[in-house]
């Protein structure tokens, strides 16, 4: 027996790989987000997030030759740049779709009828002939460019300030806001009263409460949501955040009183009892007391309920409905998708500006996450 105490598993490699590799799965597209959504709409669409700290050679789309005309030495000229200022190179380029790689920058190619076409390194094009060029079809320039890593904030600007509906997020962000921050407090302040109650106050009913707070936790969300609504509009809450909050609250309820009651139940009895000797009451005892020990309970379930609630797209649209004002971040990334689905730039910055919240909640407090959850699984 001696020589078994202090031995390593010989599994313990397995599971340092396991975790690695769950970590990773996480981390992967999280982290791609990221990247994806500081680099240019062009950048994306040419390649993966993981090259773009690299210079990247694509295939521009063509541009046709367009510009004002001028007359210099007996000849017409069109002169003018085919990247808008970007630092972008040319490496190839063509005027067919067949051949977009058929000459080198700075050759100078014999269109017909007298005309030549230049494209430089910089992507600057001359096309000059001896007749004008008014009502003629210019040609078209296909292009291969050597792209510099492009990173910009405009995606996230375009996102939260945006002045379209279908573009800016910054409204919906402070309604999210407006819903998870009420719908995480007021079922904690509830539940925190009823699970000290269930907890270490006798009285008749107990055993039958927690058991059917217990049941509670598996009745399915969707069942409930179109007779709660049905009693909103009787009442006349209607559609509105009080009717969201109400609805997250008691969603949320058996949750927090299943797991604030375990972990109050595995407090020291003694200190209770030497409480109520002194003469405390049992309002006194939850402030004082009872509370402030059970922080790491609180602060598990807030993370759960915060997560739950701002990631939350069903509750929100039948008790808030689709209207602008009230539209939620996940509502408008769903709008998003079906208005913007090729402008993958949006969509990445708004992506990840909707989990932004959530993730600095959960590192904030994800130390109370375990201690909360394991509360009154060993005594």
């Amino acid at each position: 027996m001696a020589s078994i105490v202090g031995k390593k598993s010989g599994l313990t490699w397995a599971v340092h790989l396991s975790v690695a590799f769950l970590v990773a799965i996480w981390l992967f597209p999280t982290v791609g987000l990221l990247v994806s959504s500081f680099r240019s709409a062009d950048q994306i669409a040419s390649s993966g997030w993981w090259s773009a700290l690299s210079t990247q050679e694509r295939q521009v789309p063509p541009v046709r030759v367009s510009g004002d005309e001028t007359e210099q030495g007996g000849s017409f000229v069109i002169a003018g740049s085919l990247f808008d200022g970007a630092s972008t190179t040319v490496t190839a380029w063509g005027t067919s779709s067949r051949e977009p790689e058929a000459y080198e920058p700075g050759q100078s190619v014999d269109m017909g009828d007298g005309q030549t076409l230049t494209v430089s390194e910089n992507g600057d094009f001359t096309l000059s002939g001896p007749e004008s060029f008014e009502g003629a079809r210019l040609p078209r320039i296909f292009t291969t460019a050597s792209t510099p890593p492009d990173f910009t904030l405009d995606n996230y600007r375009n996102v939260l300030f945006s002045s379209t509906a279908a573009a800016g997020v910054g409204q919906s962000f402070i309604n999210t806001l407006t819903v998870a921050i009420p719908a995480t407090i007021i079922p904690i302040l509830i539940a925190a009263f009823a699970a000290y109650a269930l907890a270490w106050m006798e009285f008749p009913g107990r055993a039958l409460l927690i058991a059917a707070v217990v049941g509670l936790l598996v009745v399915p969300l969707q069942l409930a949501l179109i007779p709660v609504l049905q009693l909103h509009n009787d009442i006349g809450i209607g559609k509105g955040y009080l009717g969201v909050w109400l609805a997250h609250t008691g969603f949320g309820l058996p949750l927090a009183i299943y797991l604030l009651r375990n972990y109050m139940v595995g407090l020291p009895k003694d200190i209770i009892e030497n409480a109520k000797v002194d003469g405390a009451t049992d309002f006194q005892i939850f402030i004082k007391i009872i509370l402030p020990l059970s922080f790491p309970a609180l602060a598990s379930f807030a993370i759960f309920q915060f997560l739950w609630t701002w990631n939350d797209l069903l509750v929100a649209l039948v008790f808030l409905g689709t209207d602008d004002q009230t539209l939620v971040l996940t509502a408008r990334l769903v709008n998003l998708l079906g208005s913007r689905g090729g402008q993958w730039e949006i969509l990445a910055a708004s992506a990840f500006v909707s989990i932004a919240v959530p993730l600095v909640v959960f590192f904030a407090m994800q130390r109370y996450l375990v201690r909360g959850l394991l509360a009154g699984s060993v005594k």
